[in-house]
């Protein structure tokens, strides 16, 4: 049995799907090949040389395409799910509740798939939840760069010439990203706020050295699969309007609160923004589902009243080798359930992980959401 992974295609897109000590361990199962297309792991740091010593062949072209197994990253373009037919097993990123042209197209060309931001959030299926390895190195990323943006201390600097303040971050959204921007901008020095509309996540905000915001007026709004529901229009404003207070009294936003397959909810307004005070950053990794704030422009950074507001586009490649290096591990655990000891592969979907990650498989689509 054949895994192939070739080089990504997206713009930016520095990440590879296996890193080399993870074809090491994938290739114990001596019916296991390995194929990595030349240079897929460039960008990432993994230099050819290193794949071929862990037992991979290196191969030109698109011979990773023909592969039993293909293994990505960024969700397949029109022109490569050409390349797949009925006798392949797709697995990565898929965004499977708003790409449904994608969907059909995987469906029509008998290719069985599975998409990561599919894998359930349950304690079994932890080690191969892909959202939430990524989502530690965006928030990660979206910290070093309010950081550099803001040319500010994080931390409180004292001088001869005098002592300078740290930076005050306010992180909006305690999820994946959201605890682990908390936990970057403290180690960093910073004076650390966080938010969440669940209460549950206060404690860890608090766990991490920050200092929940706590709004008792919202009801807890702790929702499906561990995420936040949706709030009601007026629960909506009422959240901007203390927001809006908070947010003057910031150096920095971190936003990164988001409901998969569904728009990203505003919370920073354009007038919240306005009061801020000039040289103050947000940065804001909802941009490409809306944007937490309502001034975000996905890939750009506008300029308002002197505050800068950047919405940056996959930020998890901006720290392409430690997010690939998790990224393989996700896929060689699933990969455990898929594949058994003589090399096959062999799907069952009596295994809930198994079932709720499959999207097509023999013309059809088995995810009753990617259906919808």
């Amino acid at each position: 049995m054949k895994i192939g992974v070739p080089k990504e295609s997206v713009d930016g897109e520095r990440r590879v799907a296996l890193v080399p000590d993870v074809v090491k361990s994938l290739r114990k199962n001596e019916q296991v090949e390995v194929l990595v297309q030349a240079g897929a792991g460039d960008a990432a740091g993994h230099p050819d040389s290193q794949y071929a010593e862990a037992g991979a062949e290196v191969v030109e072209g698109e011979v990773t395409w023909g592969a039993d197994v293909v293994l990505h990253v960024a969700a397949p373009s029109t022109e490569e799910i050409g390349k797949l037919d009925s006798s392949k097993v797709f697995i990565g990123h898929l965004a499977p509740w708003t790409a449904a042209e994608s969907n059909r197209a995987l469906a029509a060309a008998g290719v069985t798939s599975f998409a990561m931001e599919a894998i359930p959030r349950t304690t079994r299926a932890q080690a191969m939840d892909a959202l939430s390895s990524q989502a530690a190195a965006a928030g990660y990323a979206a910290t070093l760069i309010a950081a550099r943006e803001s040319g500010r201390f994080f931390g409180m600097m004292t001088t001869a010439a005098g002592t300078v303040p740290p930076a005050k971050v306010l992180v909006l959204g305690a999820g994946v990203a959201g605890l682990q921007a908390v936990a970057t901008g403290k180690r960093l020095g910073a004076i650390v706020t966080g938010f969440d509309i669940r209460r549950a996540a206060w404690e860890q905000i608090a766990s991490l050295g920050g200092r929940p915001l706590e709004l008792d007026f919202i009801p807890d709004a702790e929702g499906e699969g561990g995420y936040a529901r949706p709030l009601t229009d007026e629960e909506n404003a009422q959240v901007r309007d203390a927001l809006a207070d908070n947010a003057a009294r910031q150096d920095i936003i971190v936003t990164t609160a988001a409901i998969p397959g569904r728009p990203a909810p505003l919370l920073i307004t354009a007038d919240a923004v306005r009061n801020m005070a000039p040289g103050s950053v947000i940065v804001d990794l909802a941009a490409e589902t809306g944007g937490n704030c309502e001034l975000t422009e996905a890939g750009q950074t506008v300029v308002e009243n002197g505050v800068k507001v950047l919405g940056p586009r996959n930020l998890a490649s901006e720290m392409p080798a430690p997010a690939s290096q998790l990224y393989a591990k996700n896929l060689e655990n699933l990969l455990g359930l898929l594949i058994d000891d003589e090399g096959r592969v062999e799907i069952d979907f009596e295994d809930d992980i198994v079932a709720a990650a499959c999207i097509t498989q023999g013309g059809e689509i088995k995810n009753e959401r990617a259906a919808k």
